[in-house]
């Protein structure tokens, strides 16, 4: 009876949308499972990858398999986030004008540090990081008692909309914007492709974000309407209120989100530089989106497209963890030779500013956090320990 807490009823214990069901996930789920089985032999035989045992170490799950309560545990600590003053404005306000809320904070410091952690070598760490940083802030600010989850895309690829992600039930990220008139979006920079237009485009009116705010300024929309057509006129982390809004696209999702293309990034690229940057569209060379801007523009919409503003959207941190596993399940696969491993530059925009190494700080600004990338490169060691299930 306790797992019907919260529930919608006893033969939907999951409170899942009449008539969804999740894609079969069943190849990269083989290789999650045997993962899982590696690192445990690991922290049995050969003492681990850091501080964690198999006791303590918490334990990150799939949005769709959460119940329901606790998918609104975790909603509410991020709205509660949204409530509590911004860091960044009591130290100096004129830092980041745009923040208002200590949700706002993470924001910012996405925005400043954009062009260092796309397409370099800090990518996977950087934002691992940056992931369990939210996640303790939730739990030590906010009373979360759980950890974060993650959007398992392949399991959504054909319905995001209808998916306990963006349903727009009281258990979900909140649904689909409303319908507004927009054109196709432009989402790569070698503009060989533009997402068709779907069915939302406007305000957010559904779920626990129905009343969120966006604070701060877009740097990169690519939601085509008429309150985003001029982002020059807006200053670095200007304040510019708006609701939040989106166009989730099953165009995107049933092109790049699905199992295989999730299973075809982990096999076939066994090199860290590969699979990186298979993992962020390669170059985008012939329209080639990778898992990573596929989950950016599956949400759409402002800021969720916006690579600058992007964890203004709240289901950024979904899609981020799941990045994040993807990475887990790739080290797992070899981790005595794929742990201590990166590739690419520094800087995405300074040629000068050389490639980078294991040594290199990962900055987190005001939220305090900051370390190594070699700090990173295991869930179970530096400050983490998490796995996924």
């Amino acid at each position: 009876m306790l797992y019907l807490i919260g529930c919608t009823n006893a033969t939907n214990p999951l409170g899942w949308k009449d008539g969804w069901s999740p894609a079969k996930t069943d190849q990269t789920d083989r290789l999650a499972a045997d993962s899982l089985f590696k690192f445990g032999l690991s922290q049995v035989l050969d003492k681990g990858q850091g501080k964690c045992t198999l006791a303590n170490i918490a334990v990150r799950r799939e949005w769709t398999t959460m119940l329901p309560f606790e998918r609104k545990a975790y909603s509410d600590a991020v709205l509660c986030l949204t409530k509590k003053p911004s860091r960044l404005a009591a130290i100096n306000p004129s830092l980041a004008p745009g923040a208002k809320s200590r949700y706002d904070d993470f924001v910012a410091v996405h925005v400043n540090n954009t062009l260092t952690i796309h397409a370099t070598a800090s990518f996977l760490g950087w934002h691992r990081l940056f992931t369990w940083t939210f996640e303790q802030a939730l739990r030590n600010e906010c009373g979360y008692k759980g950890y974060q989850p993650y959007w398992n895309w392949g399991k959504t690829a054909f319905d995001p909309i209808n998916s306990p992600v963006f349903d727009g039930s009281a258990y979900s990220m909140g649904g689909n914007g409303i319908y507004a008139k927009h054109n196709c979006t432009n989402a790569l920079p070698t503009n060989v492709n533009c997402i068709p237009p779907g069915p939302g485009g406007g305000c957010v009116k559904t779920g626990p974000f129905k009343s969120y705010i966006v604070d701060i300024a877009p740097l990169a929309p690519t939601l085509a309407i008429p309150e985003l057509t001029a982002p020059l006129n807006y200053t670095f982390l200007q304040y510019t209120p708006r609701c939040l809004k989106r166009d989730i696209s099953v165009w995107v999702s049933s092109r790049w989100s699905k199992d295989i293309d999730s299973y075809n990034l982990i096999v076939q690229n066994t090199n860290i530089s590969r699979f990186q940057d298979v993992m962020q569209g390669d170059g985008f060379k012939d329209g080639f989106f990778g898992v990573h801007s596929a989950g950016h523009y599956t949400i759409g919409g402002d800021p969720g497209g916006d690579f600058f503003a992007s964890p203004g959207d709240p289901a950024f941190w979904l899609h981020h963890s799941q990045i994040d596993r993807t990475w887990w399940i790739w080290q797992n696969q070899d981790f005595k030779n794929r742990q201590n491993v990166i590739s690419g530059p520094r800087s995405l925009t300074d040629p000068t500013a050389g490639d980078g190494t294991l040594d290199d700080w990962l900055e987190m600004g005001v939220l305090g956090t900051g370390t190594t990338i070699r700090e990173t490169t295991s869930t179970a060691a530096g400050p983490f320990c998490y796995i996924y299930v």
